[in-house]
């Protein structure tokens, strides 16, 4: 399983987020590496397709991507209004997302 964590230095709700996942993570019996992406500029931004820091990625997905929601790329904070730390992905989200992960990987 691919899991990935992209943020922007200096982001106070990043660690919090990797500590969150890895507890996700060891709950569900799951011990992928967690690659941590420093997304340093507009470009990159723009080309990871990074909403703000911190975002986490399950197998390449955006685990709290609203489809409705306008691409907005950019090298800034993120904020969850649905969570109970507005810095971090709420952690039922990051759960389900994993648990699909899961169920995709060992389909045939």
């Amino acid at each position: 399983m691919r899991v990935e964590v992209l943020y922007v230095a200096d982001c106070p709700s990043y660690p919090l987020a990797v500590a969150m996942l890895a507890e996700i993570l060891a709950e569900e019996g799951i011990a992928p590496e967690i690659r941590q992406v420093l997304v340093g500029d507009e470009e990159m931004a723009r080309e990871l397709a990074f909403r703000g820091s911190p975002t986490i990625r399950i197998e390449g997905v955006d685990v709290a991507c609203d489809t409705a929601e306008a691409p907005a790329f950019a090298v800034c904070c993120r904020l969850y209004h649905d969570s109970p730390q507005l810095g971090v992905p709420p952690a039922e989200i990051v759960r389900r997302a994993v648990r699909a992960a899961c169920r995709e990987g060992t389909e045939p």
